[in-house]
């Protein structure tokens, strides 16, 4: 029987020592195409031929996140694999003991959180996919808590953005932790004698070996929003950290990002289900109301030889369109948010036409202007309203922000991002002070001529595809526009 030797190299990579033809069926196993490879500069200009390769036949190392797909493979052909590395110790009772005193507040973790610590500190590393409003944060804190207390030295954890860092150290105050929560996003200072530390990415990719030598844990949250060469940088660079977790709430639905992730991480864990979080009240009830806007013979000519990019421009300066979104708005019951895509063109003229109409309610404008701490303000007025307005734009708004009393979410530009879509979604599914449900107005815009499908109207029929994988029941309106 053929056999591929298991070497340790570093907390990042084993090294694989196997004969060359071996090691040749292991680099195309772990060989993909980008997706949209054809239209990317290097490509086109033949300096790359559009693959991905995560394992190198001349350095034999493999990420050490592949091995149970080395294991599959490996099972398939009937090749023995032998481990010369060693297998971390199960936990202890009393460890769990020692965790849970440590969640100094009213609340408990849920069953499937504990599952998926134990996953945790079993495996010494993985990756989660736990949606929005699942309690990820509170699965983080265990583990942290966890690695602290075997291995006497520091946390990292990694964020997309600044909001998030500051709603992370308020989380653990929220569990109980007594301790201060060193910050580092732009012009904060990057070491201290905190015991967690929460970073940006963008403000820790490009130090240097020597800056994780701290840590004995690293964790990335919101991990599908890093870009993969600075996840890739940030993560072999840490070469001595032990434990590392990342925390998704969805995959894009490619192969690729998958296993990039799962290199870096280890292999993906579901830790719930939306759909079933709801039915268990865990989390609000979910209604979707996709409104379908038809637009007259004149638009669509206008529209049928249009590019993508020239299509949505037309779509979001349209004034019948933002009539209808303004007036939607205005009349919706509760706190609403309200998601666009382009901040000038679109985002702040819904901001005006909403302050131009408006009789009593609170509107509020978030995008990349706003720093990070007026955000969390903003956050926390809404929390005590109910007859509130945020504009925000998807890439501050739709990941990661906590806002319970959210009653409504519109989706005022075009997308077809899966992940942009779910995440969107999640901001309004936390329960809150007499709130147990919201309401998704889905804007899709049928400008089909013909027999010609316009780009907007395909990406909605994208998105109800998303509905019915994740077993969400949406109801149709069509409205003139």
């Amino acid at each position: 029987m053929d056999k591929i030797e298991v070497l340790p190299h570093n907390e990042v990579f084993y090294t694989l020592d196997t004969d060359d033809g071996i090691l040749q069926e292991i680099s195309d196993l772990f060989t993909f195409k980008v997706p949209g490879y054809q239209f990317m500069p290097l490509y086109k200009n033949k300096m790359w031929d559009g693959n991905i390769r995560l394992f190198n036949v001349n350095t034999r190392k493999l990420y050490i996140g592949l091995r149970y797909h080395l294991q599959e493979f490996a099972k398939q052909r009937n090749y023995e694999i032998k481990y010369q590395v060693e297998v971390p110790e199960k936990m202890k009772v009393d460890d769990m003991k020692f965790v849970l005193k440590q969640i100094k507040s009213k609340i408990k973790p849920r069953d499937y959180q504990i599952k998926a610590f134990l996953n945790g500190v079993e495996r010494g590393r993985g990756l989660y996919l736990s949606p929005t409003a699942s309690g990820k944060s509170l699965i983080i804190y265990m583990l942290i808590q966890y690695c602290l207390m075997v291995h006497r030295k520091k946390a990292l954890i990694i964020v997309p953005t600044t909001t998030l860092v500051h709603q992370m150290a308020a989380d653990f105050a929220d569990y109980g932790y007594e301790g201060v929560v060193h910050k580092i996003f732009a012009g904060q200072e990057k070491q201290s004698d905190c015991k967690i530390h929460v970073t940006t990415w963008q403000s820790i990719y490009k130090e240097r070996k020597t800056f994780y030598d701290p840590y004995c844990v690293i964790i990335g949250d919101e991990a599908h929003l890093f870009k993969a060469k600075s996840l890739t940088s940030i993560m072999e660079k840490a070469e001595n950290v032990e434990h590392r977790f990342g925390f998704t709430g969805t995959l894009d639905g490619t192969q690729t990002h998958k296993l990039m992730l799962e290199a870096l991480y280890d292999k993906v864990t579901r830790v719930a289900q939306t759909s079933e979080l709801i039915k268990q009240n865990y989390l609000a009830s979910l209604r979707i109301k996709c409104i379908v806007l038809k637009y007259n013979n004149d638009d669509k000519k206008l529209v049928k030889g249009l590019d993508y990019q020239k299509e949505i421009d037309f779509i979001v300066q349209h004034k019948g369109r933002m009539d209808f979104i303004r007036n939607l708005a205005l009349n919706l019951k509760g706190n609403t948010l309200v998601l666009f895509q382009f901040v000038e063109k679109h985002g702040k003229i819904i901001f005006n036409e909403l302050n131009k109409y408006n009789k009593d309610k609170k509107i509020f404008y978030v995008s990349g202007e706003v720093d990070g701490n007026e955000r969390n303000d903003i956050r926390g007025l809404v929390e005590k309203d109910d007859n509130s307005i945020v504009v925000a734009s998807y890439g501050t708004f739709s990941t990661g922000v906590n806002i319970r009393r959210l009653h409504n979410i519109i989706f005022s530009s075009p997308t077809k991002s899966r992940i942009r879509n779910l995440q969107s979604i999640g901001r309004g599914l936390r329960l809150g002070d007499e709130k147990d449900y919201c309401t998704l107005y889905d804007i899709a815009d049928d400008l089909t001529w013909n027999a010609r499908q316009n780009f907007a109207l395909k990406h909605f029929v994208d998105r109800t595809e998303v509905y019915d994988e994740e077993n969400f029941e949406y109801t149709m309106y069509n409205y003139k526009v």
